[in-house]
């Protein structure tokens, strides 16, 4: 300790001190010492048994919501008012089924499907519930302003995405349900047929 002192207290003999610290470093963060924390912490990995990663079991749902953070909360509290907290998976994307259907988002649509599938595999789960929400700005860019320029307008986008919604899911996974709604700022839901 008294050496990493010298070092930063000393300008002079500063290479000299510097040295000293560096070796002093050197004795505690050597190589072999890398190596053994690493070794450990591989060790536990490996170990850790695989429920603790994939968590397989028969889950309810996976709930697909949209990553505007005015939503989270909600969207965690209508999930957990059904019971279903622990229950479900999650995917979260930007315009929720806008950002799985708009062909402006085309790019994203793949991970959407992969990772329902990874879901399906891996947590049984028998339906998606969607949850689209007022004000979306995904859903302005996807479809121009004409498409959210007042509540009609908005409703009318959400519920042809959520009609494609279903078409896509059906035709890839025609045993899964689902449920599409649209969130009001206020955190109420409206169902979309």
């Amino acid at each position: 300790m008294n050496q990493i002192r010298r070092c930063s207290e000393s300008r002079a003999g500063h290479h000299a001190a510097c040295a000293s610290c560096a070796d002093l470093l050197q004795r505690h963060f050597s190589r072999r010492r890398f190596l053994h924390v690493s070794a450990a912490g591989l060790a536990g990995a490996v170990l850790t048994p695989l429920r603790v990663f994939a968590a397989p079991g028969k889950y309810d749902a996976m709930v697909l919501s949209c990553i505007d953070p005015r939503f989270q909360e909600p969207v965690s509290q209508y999930t957990a008012g059904r019971k279903l907290t622990g229950k479900y998976s999650q995917f979260t994307i930007a315009g929720a089924s806008i950002g799985v259907v708009a062909p402006a988002f085309k790019e994203w649509h793949k991970t959407f499907w992969d990772n329902l599938e990874a879901s399906i595999q891996l947590h049984s789960i028998e339906k998606v519930i969607v949850v689209n929400h007022r004000d979306c700005g995904a859903a302005k860019i996807a479809y121009g302003d004409a498409a959210v320029a007042n509540a009609a307008a908005e409703t009318k986008t959400h519920r042809e995405a959520a009609a494609e919604f279903r078409k896509q899911l059906a035709a890839r996974h025609p045993k899964l349900g689902v449920e599409m709604g649209l969130m009001a700022l206020d955190g109420k839901l409206e169902v979309l047929s």
